[in-house]
């Protein structure tokens, strides 16, 4: 006679083991937990917030009527008045016109460059070799804008090294300092040897992420050191070169003012006069501080546009992005 098996009850099954998701802490808890290391954050916080927030405040009297010693956010409401003063004014174009042409020189030689530095030291087998490329490439970056400025005046003066070069091979001796044709190369130079070295160390660390299987497997398939560097060193790092270089076009109007203003003089304002002197000049020496003030708005309301137009090119093109 067949007898119906019992089953087991459903009731009576183990419920089948899921993982538990640990518990996430609220933000006051990790406070309490970590306070030590939060601690850390405190002074840099209010670095920002005391010299690059609150100074914002100050955009105001771009539209105010400001006047030293007055009220600190200006006296009375002149909209747009000072926009449209600069740019009817022909020597702010000028002056526009000599920053994009330095920024893009600049960016032209002291982006590709430390890449360039990177490759080659990354090829170094001889240890000491290496180390002792990096640190004279990096030792300029550590030198004062004031002792740069004076070891290039030093070195395009009349009887400066250059100069006295070319008297050996019986040319004349050129007022390199003073001619306006020659201050970009200048300017341009002189940036390349001091930050191309420095640049090197962030393509340097990016190195040293690549997977070295995917150099043997290219080794495997024939593949050239040329070849290797193109399609494995290359994409290996390209998201540091699109991130530094949105970074770089960012600071592309931002060119360095301490140097140009150590450097260059009233014959010279021709090509070397750029927004940064402009302002100081006409905002701190000249006391108008309103009309400063807003070539200063503008010149940012560039860069943030730089800086949004190269991260959405970058994003839709290379597939990499800063955000």
């Amino acid at each position: 006679m067949l007898t119906a098996q019992a089953t087991p009850s459903h009731s009576t099954q183990d419920p089948p083991d899921t993982p538990l998701r640990p518990r996430r802490r609220s933000w006051s808890q990790a406070l309490r937990r970590d306070w030590q290391l939060y601690s850390l954050a405190v002074l840099p916080l209010l670095f920002f917030l005391i010299f690059r927030y609150l100074p914002m405040l100050g955009n105001v009297i771009a539209f105010r009527r400001y006047e030293p010693g007055g009220d600190l956010f200006g006296e009375y409401w002149v909209g747009l008045r000072y926009f449209r003063m600069f740019l009817a004014d022909p020597t702010f174009w000028q002056v526009f016109t000599n920053t994009a042409v330095i920024g893009a020189l600049t960016l032209l030689f002291c982006f590709p460059l430390p890449i360039v530095l990177a490759l080659l030291l990354n090829e170094v087998r001889t240890r000491w070799l290496k180390g002792f490329v990096q640190t004279v490439s990096y030792l300029p970056h550590f030198l004062s804008i004031v002792v740069i400025a004076g070891m290039i005046m030093q070195t395009v003066s009349i009887d400066g090294v250059i100069n006295q070069g070319l008297h050996a091979i019986g040319r004349e001796p050129v007022a390199f300092i003073q001619e306006p044709g020659w201050f970009r190369t200048i300017y341009v130079s002189s940036e390349v040897w001091q930050t191309v070295g420095w640049g090197t160390i962030l393509y340097l660390a990016a190195l040293t992420t690549i997977d070295s299987d995917l150099y043997d497997q290219a080794m495997v398939d024939g593949a050239s050191r040329w070849r290797q560097t193109w399609h494995v060193t290359l994409p290996g790092i390209r998201p540091t070169m699109i991130t530094l270089l949105i970074l770089n076009i960012g600071t592309f109007l931002a060119v360095g003012f301490e140097k140009i203003l150590l450097l260059y003089n009233p014959l010279t304002y021709v090509t070397a006069d750029v927004v940064s002197t402009y302002l100081y000049r006409v905002g701190i020496v000249s006391g108008s501080f309103s009309y400063a003030t807003a070539i200063g708005l503008f010149e940012s309301l560039i860069g943030l546009a730089l800086v949004l137009g190269a991260n959405t090119l970058s994003r839709r093109v290379a597939g990499t992005s800063l955000w």
